[in-house]
């Protein structure tokens, strides 16, 4: 089996704003196909990786690297929903769409093959037939799906999803993490922030606990034999 491909790269980052680190020395990295499932207190930087490796902000110190296919905004990024993003005016084909945007266009207009492509990722989740609905009148379920569909639009080989079953009832977050299987078995990479710790343990291979400028990362099996599991483990009720 050859060596995977490392889509990202975290080498002795410092992470933070304005010169300040939340963390420093920080070595992180995800290779094509992996599933890693970030948790921790608010304010231990999750978020604040998530942005630098979007590219929205960059590391205090450090280096931080993509994998040259994933440089233009080839990373599908699903973000915490708004109340407002929920209301949003727009049919279910535009929100699809809207994922193209992030990647260097020379025209203003979608072109056959990206509808072609936002068609097919509406088939790969299960809501074709919602394309030509208004996107705010979709159950919260629905509307994640869609912007799911969206991700994909935009990613080449990662997804990066920010809380994606926050607001969810139950079967909606199952049939979320239903379709990221899905697509983790079909190759695509996955990060994901959750407070949803049971979950973290029962989807994904890699654990990435962030903790008051500390943090631990390896496998499932690893992490629930660490001290990181077993005080996070207990704040949320056990795992």
């Amino acid at each position: 089996m050859g060596q995977r491909e490392c889509l990202v790269r975290c080498k002795d980052a410092g992470l933070g704003y304005d010169n300040k680190a939340l963390i420093e020395h920080f070595d992180f990295q995800v290779y094509r196909g992996d599933y890693v499932c970030i948790v921790g207190e608010n304010g231990s930087g999750k978020s604040t990786l998530l942005k630098t490796l979007l590219g929205l902000i960059k590391p205090v110190s450090g280096e931080v690297s993509l994998a040259r296919e994933i440089q233009n905004g080839a990373v599908g990024y699903l973000p915490q929903q708004t109340q407002v993003q929920r209301q949003f005016p727009a049919s279910v084909m535009e929100v699809v769409l809207s994922g193209f945007l992030n990647r260097s266009r020379k025209s203003p207009f979608f072109h056959k093959e990206e509808k072609r492509i936002a068609l097919r990722n509406l088939k790969r989740l299960e809501i074709a037939e919602l394309a030509k609905q208004c996107y705010g009148k979709l159950s919260g379920g629905q509307q994640q799906r869609v912007l799911l569909a969206r991700a994909l639009c935009a990613a080449g080989d990662i997804l990066v999803l920010d809380e994606p079953v926050t607001g969810l009832d139950p079967m909606a977050a199952e049939a979320l993490y239903q379709n990221l299987r899905k697509l983790h078995k079909e190759g695509m990479a996955i990060v994901m922030v959750t407070h949803d710790i049971r979950s973290a343990v029962a989807e994904s291979e890699h654990i990435l606990h962030m903790n008051e400028g500390e943090y631990f990362y390896g496998l499932v099996e690893e992490y629930m034999d660490s001290d990181y599991s077993a005080i996070y483990g207990r704040k949320c009720g056990g795992l």
